[in-house]
């Protein structure tokens, strides 16, 4: 019986996750475009201009909190320390990397987006250095710290005078929510 409600609440859950996602799309249905939210520099454009340039904010739909909570967020907005600490989540997010042919730097996910804003963030850097062949670690010193760039600064001052940097940090956050999306499809919580 208490599995039953368990598993029913779960429903639930998923179900106004997932309505919450589509409501905050402003009424665009999922996979239109949208779903990166104002900071990713995808959809409608937004989030090219001014200090959040290229800024991972949102990941979209399907990003649920792993472990629920009735405050559900982004996993590509959370703290990385915080989502990678589930290790069937950084398995899912590595093995997803992998498929995109990104080598994790250093073979270990959390030390590789230590310092980063949001996993969101880090997933696109890594982006970025393998669409460019840039070193990942010149990416991640220019974007984290007090001090910490924007993604399109941040490859704008690595990238060279020829470097498109508004496209390339469009590319690489829509590249890192298709992982961060397979991921989360891949991760199942167990019911048990």
């Amino acid at each position: 019986m208490e599995k039953k409600i368990f598993r029913s609440s779960l429903t639930f859950a998923a179900v106004l996750a997932l309505g919450t996602f589509a409501f905050a799309q402003h009424g665009r249905p999922s996979g239109a475009g949208g779903g990166m939210g104002a900071g990713m520099g995808a959809g409608n454009g937004a989030g090219m201009g001014g200090s959040s340039m290229g800024r991972p904010t949102d990941a979209g739909p399907g990003m649920g909190r792993m472990g629920g909570g009735s405050g559900m967020s982004n996993m590509g907005s959370q703290s990385p320390s915080s989502v990678l600490s589930n290790s069937h989540v950084n398995t899912a997010l590595t093995n997803a990397l992998g498929k995109s042919g990104i080598s994790v730097p250093g073979g270990n996910l959390q030390s590789a987006c230590g310092g980063f804003k949001n996993l969101g963030e880090c997933v696109a850097a890594m982006h970025v250095a393998k669409n460019l062949n840039l070193n990942f670690s010149d990416m991640q010193n220019l974007m984290t710290g007090s001090n910490g760039e924007s993604l399109g600064k941040a490859i704008q001052g690595l990238g060279g005078p020829n470097v498109k940097y508004k496209s390339e940090a469009k590319k690489a956050n829509k590249q890192a929510q298709q992982d961060l999306n397979a991921a989360a499809s891949a991760y199942v919580p167990s019911a048990s």
